[in-house]
């Protein structure tokens, strides 16, 4: 890392303000390059935590005016001398600094690598890393204080509690094997026991709640299922705040799947509003109900509208067994007409159900809550650690699988060696799952998904 990189920190859009950051062991020298300051003293002979007032230049050619703000290794976001110029947002006056900048001799940053020599410099782990980029692009409040807790290194701090037990446990039992003529005490199993089943059932209940925390931070997959003219598509204008599928009293309005990312309390739904599933000798319509089935298998959650004015038909039953086995939440819609729908044979097949009027609104918080119930995320606290990443998934799940080997092991009466295998399995994969011994393709994977600049 003995290059300098540069970029644009902020958006290549019209602006207050842009900021190029430079980081490397010449990033100073560099920005003396560039920036010609006010009070004349070069930007070496400042101090790290100081801005200077100065302007520009790409050669003799004046830029901008603008403001650097030194920061000296180790102090800094990268843990590298950095230097962050502030000039005026337009997207031509802030290209044109980064090009002096990368003239005078930077060299132009990739994604992310700036966050990742935070970490190879020992600033961050990789979980925090992951949870700088969860903030960038957090979508609601339960996604950034998720993320907020995950940078605080509340996760970390979790899974090395679960590496020290686990390294003490093999430590003792190193130490009794590799040491039988010393006076260790004699390894009690039942303590060992316990140790390790403590570790798998804390690491079990991380995972548990990691698909009720993707759906706070990421969002889940969400179908309006329905026959024709039930009101999927004024449900997903309920949903959406304002007008996104067309609704009219015509049957099989929509052919198309209709999508919106919405937030509905802290839970982050992608929805797709449906074609109504019916029999249909239309060519166009028929292609959009086989697609609306496949939506079904591959929901995470499936929002399936019934209208309480009519009775159950066949395309109802034909839905009602489609959503056999999902998370589903049945909606009794145009609660304002008259009830001819067999609710409870509903009730039977789906579970939940709600009543709304999606025309005027009604039922809304009762159906916000019932999402939140269907996913679990009423039960998540984003204040505490969370698994956030398919990576952390893989890596919690390896381990806890070790962990599992291990205490079979301990009740099979196994060698002492067997067991130590087991758990430093566990070890190596809660290690990695904090970066403190990953592998280089691990490292790349977190970082291909960050933006350019950060």
């Amino acid at each position: 890392m003995s290059d300098t990189i540069a970029a644009l920190s902020t958006p290549l859009a019209p602006g207050g303000i842009g900021v190029i950051r430079i980081s490397g062991d010449s990033a100073i020298k560099i920005a003396d390059r560039v920036i010609r300051t006010t009070s004349g003293k070069p930007l070496s002979v400042l101090k790290g935590y100081t801005a200077a007032h100065g302007k520009a230049y790409n050669g003799n050619e004046l830029l901008d005016e603008c403001v650097a703000l030194v920061f000296r290794a180790p102090r800094s976001y990268t843990g590298e001398d950095t230097v962050e110029i502030s000039c005026h947002g337009g997207v031509y006056v802030t290209s044109q600094v980064l090009r002096a900048v990368l003239g005078a001799g930077a060299r132009a940053a990739e994604g992310g690598e700036f966050t990742k020599r935070a970490f190879l410099n020992g600033k961050m782990d990789l979980s925090e890393a992951e949870a700088v980029m969860s903030l960038i692009s957090a979508r609601g409040e339960g996604g950034m204080k998720a993320a907020l807790t995950a940078l605080d290194g509340a996760l970390s701090k979790k899974i090395d509690s679960y590496c020290n037990t686990l390294v003490a446990a093999a430590a003792n039992m190193a130490a009794w094997v590799d040491y039988p003529d010393d006076e260790i005490p004699d390894l009690d199993l039942d303590v060992l026991r316990a140790s390790l089943e403590e570790v798998y059932g804390r690491l079990e209940g991380l995972l548990c709640k990691f698909d009720a925390g993707k759906a706070i931070t990421d969002g889940v997959d969400t179908a309006i299922v329905g026959k024709p003219n039930v009101g999927k598509s004024a449900l997903m204008n309920m949903l959406s705040g304002f007008r996104r599928s067309i609704v009219t009293d015509i049957a099989g309005t929509t052919r198309d799947i209709v999508e919106e990312t919405v937030r509905v309390g802290r839970v982050i739904l992608n929805l797709a509003d449906t074609a109504g599933i019916r029999e249909s000798e239309d060519t166009v319509e028929s292609i959009g109900v086989e697609m609306a089935k496949e939506k079904i298998e591959r929901a995470g959650l499936i929002l399936a509208v019934f209208d309480v004015s009519r009775g159950l038909d066949e395309s109802d039953e034909e839905i009602l067994e489609l959503c056999k086995g999902r998370e589903v939440i049945g909606i009794i819609n145009k609660t304002d007409l008259p009830h001819m729908a067999d609710i409870e044979k509903i009730k039977a097949a789906l579970g939940e159900v709600i009543f709304i009027s999606a025309l005027s609104g009604d039922g809304e918080k009762e159906l916000s809550a019932a999402i939140e119930r269907a996913l679990g995320t009423d039960r998540i606290d984003t204040s505490q650690a969370m698994l956030t990443t398919e990576r952390q998934r893989r890596s919690a799940e390896k381990a806890l699988a070790s962990i599992k080997e291990a205490i079979d092991a301990v009740n099979m009466g196994m060698t002492m060696d067997a067991i130590n295998v087991c758990i430093d399995s566990a070890i190596e994969d809660l290690l990695e799952l904090t970066g403190k011994k990953a592998r280089e393709a691990v490292v790349d994977e977190v970082f291909s998904r960050f933006c350019v600049g950060k």
